[in-house]
Order: C-alpha cells, then structure tokens, then sequence
C-alpha cells in the first residue's frame, strides 16, 4: 500500500568520536533520520533493514508480505547475486518495497582510518566513489531500480565521504533506532526495542541472517507495533528534507 500522507523527513548529522579517535586523531559522523510524526491517531515509523551479504531471513521477508508491511531494503551488489529469488519477491510486491543501494561490497564510506567496527574502510574518495557506483550498477543488473538512498557498511561516514554521497545526488540514510545492533542481539532484545519505537522513529534492522536469534525478533518487534496501530512508510513515501532537527521532541 502506497501512504497518500505527506511525511516530513529531518535529517541531522550526529558527530561521533571514539575513545580511539579521541584527540587529534580522524572522527567519523553517524547519521541520524526521522520522519514527522504521524500523531497519536496514526503514529508511524520507516522501517529499514539492511541486505548486507549472505542469505535472507525468510522469516521477516515472509511476515512483511503477509502482514503488508512496508520497508526499505538496502542491498549489496554481493547480496543481489545470491538471493535472486527473494528479490523477485520484494519486486512483485512494488507497493511495499523500496530497494535502496548499501554499496557493491559492504565497504565503509571512510577515507580517513583503515577500520570500523572491524570492517576495512574503503580508505579513499575514489575508492568510496566506486563502491557506490558499483552497488548502483549491481541493481541496475538485477533491474531493482534506481536508488536515492545510500547507505555504507557501519552507516558511519568520514566528513569527505557525506560531502561526495551528496555530490553524487544521493542521500546519507542514517536512522535514529537501532534494532539489532547488526543481527547480534537476542530475539527477546530486539523486540523489545522495536516494540518501544516512537511515531516519527526509522528504524534498522538486517534481513540477512537467517540463521541468528535477532531475525524472530524482528518479527515480534513490528508486529507489536502494529498492534498498537502504528503505520509503516518507505523512505520514497515521504518528501525529503535535511533540515537538522529533533522532530521526537
């Protein structure tokens, strides 16, 4: 179902500086993204989950469809290669999914320090260039239309890379809850926090990992949201704005 409603989206960048980083040393922005509030009648959130590599977690894939609950998915080219058949699903199904680019190799949009969370930084502006561009191109070949939004590994960006994300005429998808802390939570954790989301938060999550605890939770999560009568909108259901604000005020 496509929302009719005009949503709002603010969008502040939140500076986050590790203990590591600390000093003179590089630090690195975390995005933050609401959308307005849907008010007490019709509270709302944007639901995002990331396709980062590996399979899909049939389990949420199964429940959104069923339940018609709307979703951005955010998709590797890495991950578009191995679940042909999930994508066929999502694109059946236009009314509820929106495919957004998450790079071609899962690479941090970092220029300024070799690691994040583990994870090698694509370490340089060309590097980053090609990483989005080639997520791009991945979902040109699986006809999965064509992005606005990018999201890196992390969802942690050095300054250099927002400036080139924007120069590109794209838009930095950050979030302002996290559900599963990268599928590593336990179901119970996940539900939990997805459950006590606020009207106007966008959420992430992973659809990748079938096989962890946190994917039931998923589940439990968005159901107990719309059994308290939340709606669930994409990120293309809504007009975008980077106003900085605190719309949860």
């Amino acid at each position: 179902m496509r929302f009719t409603t005009t949503v709002l989206v603010t969008c502040s960048i939140a500076l986050a500086v590790t203990a590591a980083n600390a000093g003179n040393h590089p630090h690195f922005v975390e995005p933050q993204l609401y959308i307005a509030k849907g008010g007490a009648a019709a509270p709302q959130v944007a639901l995002t989950l990331d396709a980062c590599s590996g399979q899909t977690d049939q389990r949420i894939l199964s429940f959104l469809v069923e339940n018609k609950i709307a979703a951005t998915i955010f998709v590797t080219g890495r991950w578009l290669k191995r679940n042909a058949a999930s994508v066929a699903i999502m694109k059946a199904h236009p009314e509820l999914f929106e495919l957004e680019n998450h790079g071609l190799n899962h690479v941090p949009a970092i220029d300024n320090q070799p690691l994040m969370f583990g994870l090698k930084t694509a370490g340089s502006l060309p590097a980053i260039r090609s990483e989005i561009e080639g997520g791009v191109n991945a979902m040109q070949i699986a006809t999965a239309g064509k992005p606005v939004w990018y999201r890196d590994a992390t969802a942690r960006y050095s300054d250099d890379a927002v400036k080139l994300i924007h120069e590109m005429g794209y838009r930095v998808a950050g979030y302002s809850l996290n559900a599963d802390m990268g599928a590593s939570l336990l179901a119970g954790q996940v539900e939990q926090r997805i459950s006590a989301a606020k009207d106007g938060d966008v959420i992430i999550a992973h659809i990748n990992q079938p096989s962890r605890a946190a994917g039931a939770g998923v589940v439990k999560g968005i159901l107990a949201l719309k059994q308290k009568g939340f709606r669930f909108v994409r990120l293309n259901d809504v007009i975008e704005s980077e106003k900085p604000g605190t719309p949860n005020a």
